[in-house]
C-alpha cells in the first residue's frame, strides 16, 4: 500500500532540508514524496533539487497561498493514503510512517487515522514547549473543542475524492473546516492512534499575532455555519482553555 507525503514550502531554506530528510529516512518502502514550492526566492529550490531523484513529484510555481499549494499536492498524489508534513516540521522518528501504515494495512476499512504531536522550539527540536494529545472521535468531539492535529492526520485518497479539498475562502482555518467536513458530515471510519508522530516548530501563521488568532476563531465559527452546523455557545472559550492546557 502506497502513501503519499506532501510538503508545501515557500522561502524556507532554514528547515526544508531537515523536513525532506525526515521523510526520506523513513523505513517504510512505498512512499511517494510530493513537494510543492511557491516559487521561492531564496535557496529553497536549490536545496530541494539536491534530493530531486528521490521525489515522486516536484513543482515550483506561484500559488494563491498555503491551502492552494496543498490542493495542488493532493491532486498530484497517487498513493492510497495521503499525509502532509509542513516544511517546518519533522517526524518523531524514522518508523512513524511504517507504524501508521501498519494500522491501514491491518484494517482495510480504515479511512482516517490521526495521532499526536508536540510543539518544539524553532532552534531546538528536542525542546518540547506544548503537547497536543487528542482522543478517539465521538459524536460531540468537535462540540467539545477537540480537533485532530492536522499535521498528524493521514487520510485515504478516496476521502478527498468524496469530500473535496481545502476551501480557499478560509485563510487560517481551512484545515479545520476540511476536518469538520470529513468527520461531521460523512461516516468515514476513523481511528485515533495513541502515538507521538510529529514535532512541530512554533511559529505558524495563526500564532504570529493576536489578530490572526481572532481571525482564525472567526473562520472556525464560519466553518460551522457554512456546513449547516450549529456551534455551541461555549466553543470559543473551551478552545482557548484546551490550548492553554497544552502547555501544562
Amino acid at each position: 500500500m502506497k502513501i503519499s507525503i506532501i510538503t508545501v514550502v515557500y522561502n524556507n531554506e532554514k528547515t526544508i532540508t531537515q523536513a525532506m530528510q525526515s521523510v526520506l529516512s523513513q523505513t517504510y518502502n512505498d512512499i511517494e514524496y510530493v513537494i510543492i514550492d511557491g516559487s521561492s526566492k531564496d535557496n529553497t529550490v536549490n536545496l530541494i533539487n539536491n534530493y530531486k531523484e528521490n521525489l515522486g513529484y516536484f513543482i515550483s510555481e506561484k500559488d494563491s497561498g498555503l491551502y492552494d499549494a496543498m490542493n495542488k499536492g493532493i491532486r498530484a498524489c497517487t498513493g492510497d493514503v495521503i499525509g502532509i508534513l509542513n516544511s517546518d516540521d519533522l517526524y518523531q522518528d524514522s518508523t512513524v510512517i511504517a507504524s501508521v501504515m501498519e494500522q491501514f494495512i491491518a484494517d482495510p476499512e480504515l479511512d482516517i487515522l490521526y495521532a499526536d504531536l508536540v510543539y518544539v522550539k524553532r532552534d531546538d527540536t528536542n525542546k518540547v514547549v506544548r503537547r497536543w494529545r487528542t482522543k478517539s472521535y465521538y459524536d460531540s468531539f468537535f462540540e467539545n473543542a477537540n480537533v485532530p492535529p492536522h499535521p498528524a492526520l493521514f487520510v485515504k485518497n478516496k476521502v478527498y475524492e468524496k469530500v473535496g479539498m481545502f476551501d480557499l475562502q478560509y485563510k487560517l482555518a481551512a484545515d479545520y473546516e476540511l476536518m469538520l467536513r470529513m468527520f461531521k458530515k460523512h461516516q468515514f471510519k476513523s481511528k485515533y492512534f495513541n502515538k507521538l508522530v510529529i514535532k512541530m516548530r512554533l511559529g505558524g501563521a495563526t500564532n504570529q499575532s493576536f489578530a490572526n488568532i481572532v481571525s482564525q476563531n472567526k473562520e472556525v465559527l464560519k466553518a460551522w455555519k457554512n456546513n449547516g452546523l450549529q456551534a455551541p455557545f461555549y466553543l470559543m472559550p473551551l478552545r482557548l482553555f484546551k490550548r492553554l492546557a497544552q502547555f501544562i
